[in-house]
């Protein structure tokens, strides 16, 4: 279960940006017909309004060991399909493109986030459940992808537009179709759970050794706050590499990746051929610098709950203007005039610079990811 939000957070990235911006170079017919869809959106009610024309999706690794080999699941050192019968998800990615497709900002919400879960039936379908605290992750495990969805939009006040869903075996087969992906660590890494050993500096990972990476959690004491970074940071790494090195532009690496993608994807049932074409040609001109990562913020990530246990609790006011910012479709990082002291002259206080404020902490997909992992 902790090995969950890696995958979807990268897997994510790749689809959400470079899937679904790529499209419109093949056959539409032909790839869309080959993606598994699943129903998510059916039987939700009272969902929220939507206020632009703005896309929300919400992207979800599965650790479902469906599509490894004998070979990768012991190089993972995870068990069988049978031993991890069933998928589950532990991170989430909220993914928005602008009403002009020209930016995104992609979102991390921690798999132990502290949320109401809506009333739903028992898992074996005899009982009616009430409304609950729990963690985020929980409600994937008690009614899947629709009980996610409704959970994540009451929290919000966001809609979901889409739903992607990805697996072990799809991350891995995006980065080997990208040739591998470039991460950077200041400090050596062991973890004895992900099985990952680097040494400090650069390094270009292949598809398992990817895995790993955004797997570790228990090398440097910060657990599934410093697993998210480097998740981030790694995901925005997929961003940079995909957008520079001509993969959108050209049909034969095009073609690889969503060889790797397509046939672990499952994506919901109301993305259409011409949604996904539309959304192709209208993301050509969006580039790394214009992606932005964060996660939501928080006032806690050691928070207790009676019945929870351990929860990370979201801060109640910047996380709110978050997502209000997100409705509207408006900039998360602000550009504030200075104003002139009773002292200043005229002249200087009209040419003061803009101060860039950045409360959400936000990276770019373009920022060196060197500079960002401790």
């Amino acid at each position: 279960m902790k090995s969950t939000r890696a995958v979807k957070v990268i897997t994510s990235l790749s689809v959400g940006v470079v899937l679904l911006a790529s499209l419109s170079w093949i056959g539409l017919g032909q790839v869309s017909g080959r993606i598994d869809r699943i129903s998510v959106f059916a039987g939700l009610d009272n969902r929220p309004e939507k206020t632009s024309k703005a896309l929300n999706y919400l992207l979800v690794g599965s650790d479902t060991r469906e599509g490894l080999t004998k070979e990768e699941m012991k190089a993972l050192r995870v068990g069988s399909t049978k031993t991890a019968a069933g998928g589950r998800s532990d991170t989430m990615l909220l993914v928005h493109i602008s009403k002009n497709r020209d930016k995104a900002f992609l979102v991390s919400l921690p798999r132990d986030s502290l949320v109401t879960i809506p009333a739903h039936l028992s898992t074996d379908g005899k009982s009616q459940i009430p409304d609950r605290e729990n963690k985020l992750n929980a409600a994937f495990a008690f009614g899947g992808a629709p009980l996610l969805i409704e959970t994540i939009e009451r929290a919000t006040n966001l809609k979901m537009d889409h739903y992607i869903e990805v697996s072990f075996a799809g991350f891995a087969g995006i980065v080997n179709a990208l040739g591998g992906i470039e991460v950077c660590t200041k400090v050596d890494i062991d973890d004895p759970k992900s099985h990952l050993v680097l040494s400090a500096g650069t390094h270009t990972l292949d598809g398992i050794e990817a895995l790993k990476y955004v797997r570790t959690r228990d090398f440097d004491g910060r657990g599934d706050i410093g697993r998210m970074q480097r998740q981030q940071q790694f995901m925005s790494s997929v961003i940079k590499k995909a957008t520079s090195t001509g993969v959108l532009l050209n049909p034969i690496k095009l073609v690889n990746f969503l060889n790797a993608a397509i046939s672990t994807v499952k994506m919901d049932e109301n993305l259409s051929k011409n949604d996904l074409l539309d959304l192709a040609k209208q993301m050509r001109g969006l580039s790394s610098g214009n992606v932005r990562t964060l996660t939501v913020p928080l006032t806690t990530a050691n928070g207790r709950h009676p019945t929870a246990g351990s929860v990370v609790i979201w801060d109640p006011v910047l996380s709110a203007d978050l997502w209000t910012r997100i409705r509207d479709d408006a900039a998360l990082v602000d550009e504030v005039t200075p104003s002139p002291s009773a002292s200043s002259s005229s002249s200087a206080s009209a040419s003061a610079k803009p101060v860039i404020v950045d409360k959400f902490k936000t990276r770019t997909a373009a920022e060196n990811p060197c500079g960002e992992i401790k």
